[in-house]
């Protein structure tokens, strides 16, 4: 409808003008936004959206529950939310009701994915390596930058070809959450297979993003996952749980832990704003957690 339209451009311009989000993050309220906003409209007509009330809210949540986990409808209460507190600061609804969206009790780090052990990271990468083909070239080179740097999935997605700067051995990381910057050295066996790919591999197109599906349209990948989960099966490596792209992240947090690397660190090669993020990252490497723990001064037990 004409009024969601209108609603969602000028919420995405407030998220971006106001909030300063990242593009990932106003793309995902903002499809939260339309699917509130159609179901609203379709029960309660163009004109009534000052007429929103707690009950709309509760059956739009029912609503949504259906079919989603835990963690997706928390995801989706949190994105309600924000739209509510600006429907509410644009003067389109006369009351905030953002603190009136109940979703689902989270625990912390509950939705952590499973963790590669290194010989299965080499297992993955050796056995990609044989396959020499343009798909296989991309491929191998996008494992490899996940491995090594521990990059978000939108931050491979995203990577252009200005983005690498072969004089300086560097490439430029555009950080998918915060929108921030950020340099990694360009490891050789990191270049050696990115040149593989744009040599023998890359179609000879016009698009600047690196990485572009192996068949026609030749655009930018938007997603790993199907190609991590089968990379995974070819090599024999069944990780239990989660086989997105997300695991070789969490294996290099835990694989920098593991190197004695400091934890603000390891939160900078990981491209994170706070301590709590990164510690999500290591919740299953206890012991290791525990081997470099620090006396608490004064905590020494009084006899």
């Amino acid at each position: 409808t004409a009024l969601r339209h209108a609603i969602c451009h000028e919420y995405g311009i407030w998220m971006r003008d106001e909030r300063g989000l990242s593009d990932a993050t106003i793309d995902a309220r903002l499809r939260e936004a339309r699917c509130f906003l159609d179901w609203y409209c379709d029960r309660s007509g163009a004109d009534g959206l000052r007429g929103l009330a707690v009950r709309d809210i509760d059956l739009y949540m029912d609503v949504r529950a259906r079919g989603l986990r835990r963690i997706s409808l928390a995801a989706s209460a949190a994105w309600l939310r924000s739209l509510l507190r600006y429907l509410h600061q644009s003067g389109r609804v006369p009351t905030d009701l953002s603190a009136q969206v109940i979703g689902p009790m989270l625990y912390a780090y509950e939705n952590i994915p499973s963790i590669l052990e290194r010989g299965q990271i080499d297992m993955v990468l050796e056995a990609t390596s044989r396959d020499r083909s343009p798909r296989g070239l991309r491929d191998h080179a996008i494992l490899l930058m996940l491995a090594i740097y521990g990059l978000r999935e939108g931050e491979i997605c995203n990577l252009r070809l200005d983005d690498i700067d072969w004089r300086a051995d560097s490439l430029r990381i555009r950080h998918t959450k915060t929108n921030a910057c950020s340099y990694m050295p360009l490891l050789t066996p990191v270049g050696d297979a990115l040149l593989n790919y744009l040599r023998l591999g890359r179609p000879q197109v016009d698009c600047r993003e690196i990485f572009l599906r192996s068949f026609a349209p030749y655009t930018r990948m938007k997603n790993l996952y199907g190609m991590v989960d089968g990379r995974l099966a070819a090599a024999g490596v069944t990780p239990v749980g989660k086989r997105g792209p997300h695991i070789f992240r969490h294996a290099r947090a835990v694989e920098l832990l593991r190197a004695s690397v400091p934890q603000k660190i390891i939160g900078d090669v990981l491209g994170h704003r706070s301590t709590e993020s990164t510690n999500a990252y290591l919740k299953l490497a206890t012991e290791d957690l525990r081997a470099v723990a620090l006396d608490v001064p004064g905590s020494e037990v009084l006899s």
